[in-house]
């Protein structure tokens, strides 16, 4: 599924097209919104959305065999709700 699939699945519950992609956009600016700002986003029975630090770390390029260093980094993390993982299994 992917955004316009998402704007016509809001759309079908009775809301025009247009109406729909702006909610959408909306929602999906609020989320991003708060996890620049380091917040997690629970959205009670789907999820929680949630900001993580990697540390930095010496890898391996596999084509030479030379240790490289990793710059730490931030990464996003989502854990589904009880309700979401229950609908899926």
């Amino acid at each position: 599924m992917n955004k316009t699939d998402l704007v016509n699945a809001i759309a079908a519950a009775g809301v025009s097209k247009a109406d729909s992609k702006k909610a959408l956009d909306a929602v999906l600016d609020a989320i991003s919104g708060a996890l620049k700002e380091g917040d997690k986003v629970a959205i009670l029975g789907f999820g929680t959305f949630a900001v993580s630090e990697r540390p930095a770390r010496t890898g391996i390029n596999p084509a030479t065999k030379e240790k490289i260093q990793i710059e730490a980094k931030k990464v996003i993390k989502f854990k589904p709700g009880a309700e979401l993982a229950a609908s899926v299994n």
